[in-house]
């Protein structure tokens, strides 16, 4: 059991929760200046509007799958499993936005 929690699945795990989140200020950069509008303007719709966090937040998970095929190809696989757990961290609260609000 010992095996099934160790460093190397922690750290995967911490990547997979700060990524989104690390992302998500670049990604609602990138949508501004596609708009034409100014970040400050759109970094207020995205955090007065549940269901527009939640769309951007799971837009910025995909940058994950990047470190879980990195991991993956060079057979990291504790790595690999906790880019998946830290993926899965961010389940609760998309639940609660689509289902619960």
């Amino acid at each position: 059991m010992k095996e099934n929690f160790n460093k190397k699945l922690f750290l995967g795990t911490i990547i997979g929760v700060l990524t989104p989140i690390l992302v998500l200020p670049l990604l609602i950069y990138l949508l501004s200046m596609s708009k034409g509008i100014s970040f400050d303007i759109v970094w207020e719709q995205i955090l007065n509007n549940n269901m527009n966090t939640s769309k951007y937040l799971s837009l910025s998970m995909i940058v994950n799958l990047l470190w879980f095929y990195y991991f993956l190809n060079r057979e990291m696989y504790h790595y690999t499993r906790g880019v998946i757990l830290g993926m899965i961290c961010f389940a609760p609260y998309m639940i609660y936005i689509y289902f619960i609000q």
